[in-house]
């Protein structure tokens, strides 16, 4: 059985961008069974945690005796098992790998520099002076993926894991109307959040949290 670590509970904000969910997402496209592992920040921070996470983050994920983190290499192994994240002839696969990485290494650092600044540093006054040219640099990059996407349902031509990785990088700016200003992407990424595999696995993942706040409300 497939077992994943989530976290027992997330701030509002977070809901949605815990890296586990592109995990949940793509064990739902691809129809595995898996179970949870809900931790708590102690579990997080102990030491049978730490040697098979080391930066004590989730996801950690285990599988028939492989334990492995990282959530972008996870969604490739889950790929690999997967017609629907993975092509099988090896040009496609290719190009999916191509895209898990675009996401992670061309647009989720561009993105991110925004979001902290949104949610972490939002009175500094640095951050006010900064806010401006790391939003600048983020248009650029969305600008060049909004490109790729006129015309296009997916970033080649069927859904994959490069879709996969790329639209939770993008759900990150949900807090933002920055999508707006690129169509063919905010399209894009309804198009994805309308996937019934995405629909279960959000789900899921916010129900966890929910769970969370009505025990501590029951306290």
């Amino acid at each position: 059985m497939i077992r994943f670590s989530v976290l027992k509970w997330v701030p509002p904000f977070a809901r949605g961008s815990v890296k586990e969910f592109r995990v949940r997402w793509a064990l739902e496209e691809a129809g595995l069974p898996y179970e949870e592992e809900v931790l708590t920040p102690e579990d997080q921070n102990g030491d049978a945690y730490r040697a098979r996470q080391i930066f004590g983050q989730v996801p950690a994920y285990e599988e028939d005796g492989l334990a492995m983190c990282e959530s972008g290499a996870i969604l490739l192994h889950v790929a690999e098992k997967s017609d629907t994240l993975m092509p099988r002839d090896a040009q496609g696969r290719a190009r999916t790998l191509q895209w898990v990485f675009a996401a992670v290494t061309s647009v989720q650092p561009a993105v991110d520099q925004v979001t902290a600044l949104d949610f972490f540093y939002a009175q500094e006054e640095w951050a006010k002076l900064r806010r401006p040219s790391a939003e600048e640099f983020l248009l650029r990059r969305l600008g060049q993926l909004s490109a790729r996407l006129e015309g296009r349902e997916w970033l080649e031509e069927r859904f994959t894991a490069g879709d996969l990785m790329m639209v939770t990088v993008l759900r990150d700016l949900r807090h933002t109307d920055i999508l707006t200003r690129f169509p063919p992407l905010a399209v894009y990424v309804k198009r994805a959040e309308a996937r019934p595999a995405f629909q279960k696995a959000l789900a899921d993942h916010t129900a966890l949290y929910a769970e969370a706040a009505k025990a501590e409300a029951a306290e």
